[in-house]
């Protein structure tokens, strides 16, 4: 089994990182750059960066905020956002992104998923799935930071976008964001047992145990959470050290030893 990994997702609204439930994120909870300064000292194995109004404004992705949060980012950094054509990946690239996440951009074009993926590999692309169960108990795709149906079953849509190149999927439960009472695991384990790549359990998440069932039960590669680092005493590390008494492998920071 890969190491497990714990990314804390920073939602991005103008001016500042924002926080609410089932994506009404309402409050604000301070700068981009502190943020990613703290995380950085904070065993965290990568860190997600989503530009939430872009998709709705219609404005691009800010590379020039980029460049600068990343030359503070010492992980891995993935950003989404506002893309919508390879050129702009390109920039963001360029500006100190490591990976792009995609969303609304691949319901518009699911061509760019595999465009980025020739051009810059697989690993360059992180498609992001925000999913509401709908009355029958199935699991229905929203794009525009989830305001919009898209008609699209969790599980087809997954797999697309596997085959189109997509190198893993952040698979968010509309329903449970912002909750802190437990990702949707039912739904994290249909996506794992329907893809071959890493799938990152993201909406939910309130302690160390969430994260391990997220793991342990339903097949999750990565564990993603915001309200759970934002609002609360647990920490990257905690997640870890929970994670790895569990029997879950995880990367430990190095300690050197006199």
């Amino acid at each position: 089994m890969l190491k497990v990994r714990v990314i804390p997702t920073l939602l991005w609204k103008q001016f500042g990182l924002v926080k609410g439930t089932r994506f009404d994120s309402w409050r604000r909870v301070g700068p981009v750059l502190p943020a990613i300064k703290v995380y950085n000292q904070r065993d965290v194995d990568e860190l997600v960066l989503v530009d939430i109004t872009a998709n709705t404004t219609g404005d691009p992705p800010d590379c020039e905020s980029i460049a600068d949060f990343s030359q503070e980012c010492f992980v891995p950094f993935a950003v989404g956002g506002g893309v919508t054509s390879i050129d702009q990946v390109q920039q963001l690239l360029r500006s100190g992104a490591d990976k792009i996440v995609l969303n609304t951009a691949a319901y518009r074009s699911p061509s760019l998923v595999t465009d980025i993926a020739h051009r810059y590999g697989t690993q360059c692309v992180v498609a992001s799935i925000d999913v509401r169960c709908n009355l029958e108990g199935g699991w229905i795709c929203y794009s525009h930071s989830g305001s919009c149906d898209t008609g699209r079953e969790v599980v087809t849509w997954a797999r697309e976008l596997e085959d189109r190149g997509a190198g893993e999927i952040l698979i968010t439960s509309i329903d449970n964001d912002g909750m802190m009472e437990g990702y949707d695991l039912g739904l994290i384990e249909v996506v794992s047992q329907s893809v071959k790549i890493p799938v990152i359990a993201s909406g939910g998440a309130g302690n160390y145990q969430h994260m391990i069932q997220a793991v342990k039960q339903s097949g999750a590669s990565a564990v993603a959470a915001a309200s759970m680092f934002h609002f609360t005493e647990q920490t990257p590390a905690g997640a870890k050290e929970a994670m790895r008494q569990a029997g879950i492998p995880v990367r430990l920071n190095f300690v050197s030893t006199p």
